[in-house]
């Protein structure tokens, strides 16, 4: 009798971490703002995809802007694959800055060169 709640225990003892694993206070959520450059890396890993865009700012100085996913799981419902972004790519990316102001943020949508709109959702 007891041992039936063992497994119920379990798996609410180590669900809590797993929802607690990432916290976005680090971005800026009520502000989205649209950059353009190119990409430098995309990474399709776990728990969160990646991806690397050269930025210039307005005098032309070129910095790489870290911006953060969903999972890779996530993004193919959101229409993703491992192939939609390369090296060299020329995009439009819409972000919530980080809060310390530093180059990144965390991606709302992406405009790819062709002009298809993939979503971080």
């Amino acid at each position: 009798m007891g041992n039936r709640w063992l497994a119920p225990v379990a798996a609410l003892a180590c669900a809590a971490p797993a929802a607690a694993h990432h916290s976005f206070a680090m971005f800026d959520m009520t502000k989205t703002v649209t950059v353009n450059g190119t990409i430098v890396e995309f990474k399709w890993t776990n728990p969160h995809a990646w991806m690397h865009v050269d930025i210039a700012d307005p005098a032309g100085k070129v910095s790489t802007w870290a911006i953060e996913m969903t999972s890779p799981n996530n993004l193919v419902r959101s229409g993703w694959r491992r192939s939609s972004l390369k090296a060299g790519d020329k995009v439009s990316v819409q972000i919530h800055p980080l809060r310390n102001g530093k180059m990144g943020g965390s991606l709302v949508q992406v405009t790819l060169p062709g002009g298809q709109v993939l979503k971080n959702s």
